[in-house]
């Protein structure tokens, strides 16, 4: 018969070792194992008997497959080592280790040719196409760890954040790598990366998860604002106290929780909840009411830069602006970084920062002065 196998050999060069001293990935593992535990077969054979599929093909040699598959196509067993990296004698026991838990004999030798038993033609046949898609799989994880960056990318941000900064980034992104499909979910909620199948997720504030990879993208500065009609009739308040005063704008995070305001007094952070009238659940709508002149309330600087540089907002109590925190670009592990991956992050975090985001520096200044009709 005509014999066709798929080129065993992995897309990147795998490690080899000497003559029957040890084998490539989990041929390696295989053979390892068969020597550990030689004198268990019989056990793990009747094991086998009762096990269901699954189990059972858990307890086969894969490394007994694979020796067979290249002793089968090769014609030899001195050949099948070399196609392998391995000695003549290493590709013989793990055939033998799977003959002994087939039950079955696979070859037919003589001193001067090997060739398949009709029970070894069957078993090839029932494994060619199997043994072509575990390889077509590991060479498929490897392009997409290697090759160019592809696939689905589920990326997690904040309402604001996602809406203002992240979004308006992705058509330029998608333009540079067509390839790459996006996922975007903006939520409040800091999403679970496993549960909810996160890539990647912009996140505010304190990064307390220890697990993940957090790379700082700008500062994330706060500051109170009012429209300066609101200033004209009310004025600003000069102290803490004088919130009590004022109508103050919330915003509402995570379906519940009413985002508290935070201020740094006497080199220490105090958060307060002023009452307010108030409250959204979208950054966007507290800006607008704010701009609209309905109140004071405390936004994040990515938020407020562009309608403080022309004027449209003016800021209050800018001596006890709270210390920076940041806008952080999350991810689980630098180990085996997909390409989409790394590929986002490194875009990201230049587009983001070379944005004038974090033009805060100017809150030392104080506006708490201003006052109705000034």
């Amino acid at each position: 018969m005509d014999i066709v196998v798929p080129d065993l050999r992995p897309a990147s060069p795998a490690r080899r070792a000497g003559p029957d001293t040890g084998t490539p990935g989990l041929l390696q593992r295989g053979q390892q194992h068969g020597r550990r535990e030689g004198a268990h077969d019989r056990a793990s054979d009747r094991a086998t008997d009762r096990a269901d599929g699954l189990s059972a093909s858990f307890a086969a040699s894969y490394a007994g497959i694979i020796a067979f598959m290249a002793v089968a196509t090769e014609g030899s067993f001195s050949r099948a080592g070399e196609r392998l990296g391995i000695g003549r004698s290493a590709v013989s026991r793990n055939v033998q280790k799977l003959e002994a838990q087939l039950s079955t004999r696979l070859f037919l030798r003589t001193t001067r040719s090997t060739r398949l038993t009709r029970e070894g033609e069957r078993f090839f046949e029932n494994c060619h196409q199997g043994v072509a898609q575990i390889v077509d799989a590991m060479n498929d994880m490897l392009a997409l760890r290697q090759g160019p960056p592809r696939g689905l990318l589920r990326i997690s941000a904040a309402t604001g954040f996602g809406r203002k900064v992240v979004a308006p980034l992705l058509t330029r992104f998608s333009a540079a790598y067509p390839e790459i499909s996006l996922d975007l979910l903006l939520d409040d909620r800091p999403l679970d990366f496993a549960t909810e199948k996160i890539d990647v997720a912009f996140r505010n504030g304190r990064i307390e998860d220890s697990s993940i990879i957090a790379r700082q993208l700008i500062p994330m500065q706060m500051a109170v604002c009012a429209s300066p009609a609101y200033a004209a009739r009310h004025g600003l308040p000069l102290t803490l106290d004088d919130l009590a005063r004022h109508e103050c704008i919330h915003t509402r995070v995570g379906g519940a929780r009413v985002l508290e305001w935070e201020f740094k007094v006497d080199g220490h952070l105090r958060k307060l909840l002023p009452a307010g009238r108030l409250t959204f659940n979208d950054p966007d709508l507290v800006l607008a009411a704010v701009l609209d002149g309905l109140g004071l309330a405390q936004m994040a600087g990515y938020q407020v830069c562009e309608p403080i540089a022309r004027g449209a907002l003016v800021t209050a109590l800018g001596r006890h602006a709270p210390d920076d925190r940041g806008h952080y670009l999350c991810y689980l592990s630098r180990q085996h970084l997909p390409s989409r991956i790394r590929v986002f992050v490194d875009f990201m975090t230049e587009a983001i920062r070379a944005q004038d985001l974090h033009c805060l520096a100017d809150f030392g200044m104080d506006y708490s002065k201003t006052g109705p009709g000034g």
